[in-house]
């Protein structure tokens, strides 16, 4: 971890667009026609919680549009869940449509730029019967869902993202390589879709994962960590790039609608993945900074490494950038606010090198269903999960006059962080 007390102000131009993110399974509520749903009921041993009533947003959306007015925020990235629109195959839901469009109207309103993801882990469990994203038969399910949503949201959407994080996609019994494809092919098709209606930029969420060696002199470990960073980072840039898909194994293909099939870099980052060759699922032992105790269970988000994000967004100076999820999963707020401070730094300095970037979307608004636990909290916002009363935390009103100085200053680190987190390791 840096000094924060020793950086110096870190300005950003008076343009960038500053705000936060969501996802609808994960604070909503009563997802109950989604494969996500299903899948806790049906194995409830996967699920150590269920996400029930989750952060019951559907109902209190008015009052969260307040919130992100409160706080301060210009722009606010949510999904629309696909489970809500279509929950029996063929048969839209006219409720839930006018719900989002309401939505959309509050947020345009309060002056609340809307980036809007078409799919974000609620898709329908009638679709994935029909073999999901797995089955290229299934596929135009997904296009007749995008070519009946776009128009009717069309009018005040302002950023277009189709899937989230389609390079970390998985599902047990699903071939990793044949389900990325086809989530690569229903972006592209999305894309072309979203085109006939809409003019507004469009993106592909991008979990990027910073990759390294846990021996960086071997180059066993050197040759894995390559290959790692391929899998999850490099082949996504690839394919989006040049319409080819390159994955170890497999026979490469090209999909000419793919290639440019965006307009911006949606780049989600959190932390860094440590690989070792000389182990056998290539995992390596935990670094000391992995090992921090920030909530009462050890959980991915534990390393601290704003170089990785500098490094990555270096790789990214083709197309504009937005940081659509950033965040820290602590117990104690001031971590998160040292991550924010730590990582807006590298996105500063990375800026400064040349990259594009245009905003910076902070994860999560409020704390939320974290697809398997209500146990990690990302939120600037607190959430009492019985009784849904929202509470902003202190990194909350930094972030607010972060947006409003457009920047933090050695004074403003001071005042929310007068003294710094101490490390506290698992045993």
């Amino acid at each position: 971890m840096l000094n924060l007390h020793n950086y110096p102000a870190i300005m950003f131009p008076e343009n960038f667009i500053w705000g936060s993110a969501t996802a609808a399974h994960q604070i909503e509520g009563d997802d109950i026609h989604s494969i996500n749903w299903r899948d806790q009921t049906m194995y409830p041993e996967r699920f150590p919680d269920h996400s029930g009533k989750a952060c019951d947003s559907y109902r209190l959306y008015r009052e969260d549009v307040e919130l992100l007015k409160t706080l301060g925020h210009q722009a606010y990235r949510f999904s629309i869940p696909w489970s809500r629109i279509e929950p029996e195959e063929g048969k839209f839901c006219q409720e839930a449509v006018d719900h989002y469009v309401d939505l959309l109207r509050r947020l345009k309103e309060a002056g609340i730029h809307p980036f809007v993801t078409l799919s974000h882990g609620s898709d329908p469990a009638w679709f994935w019967d029909k073999g999901g994203f797995a089955d290229r038969s299934a596929l135009h399910y997904f296009e007749r869902y995008i070519d009946f949503i776009v128009p009717i949201l069309e009018k005040d959407v302002d950023f277009w993202m189709t899937i989230n994080e389609i390079n970390i996609m998985e599902r047990p019994g699903c071939d990793p390589f044949e389900l990325r494809k086809n989530y690569m092919i229903c972006h592209a098709k999305a894309f072309r879709i979203i085109r006939k209606y809409s003019k507004k930029p469009v993106g592909a969420p991008h979990a990027v994962t910073a990759v390294v060696p846990k021996d960086p002199h071997f180059e066993g470990d050197k040759a894995f960590a390559a290959m790692e960073d391929w899998i999850f980072n490099g082949f996504f840039y690839h394919a989006l790039r040049t319409g080819e898909l390159v994955f170890p194994h497999y026979q490469a293909e090209t999909f000419p609608e793919m290639k440019d099939s965006f307009d911006f870099w949606a780049i989600n980052y959190y932390t860094r993945k440590e690989v070792s060759s000389r182990t056998k699922d290539g995992g390596a032992p935990l670094l000391t900074c992995e090992q921090l105790k920030l909530i009462d269970k050890e959980f991915y988000m534990s390393s601290f490494w704003p170089e990785g994000l500098y490094n990555e967004l270096q790789r990214l100076k083709d197309k504009p950038v937005y940081i659509t999820e950033n965040g820290c999963c602590c117990a104690d707020d001031r971590w998160r606010m040292v991550k924010l401070c730590e990582d807006l730094s590298a996105i500063r300095d990375a800026m400064d090198s040349g990259v594009d970037i245009r905003g910076y979307l902070h994860w999560s608004l409020m704390d939320n269903y974290e697809w398997v636990s209500f146990i990690p909290r990302f939120g600037m916002v607190h959430v009492d999960f019985k009784t849904f009363q929202r509470t902003p935390k202190p990194s909350a009103w930094m972030y607010r006059e972060i947006i409003e100085h457009h920047g933090f200053t050695p004074e403003l680190i001071a005042k929310y962080l007068p003294e710094l987190p101490k490390f506290e390791l698992f045993r």
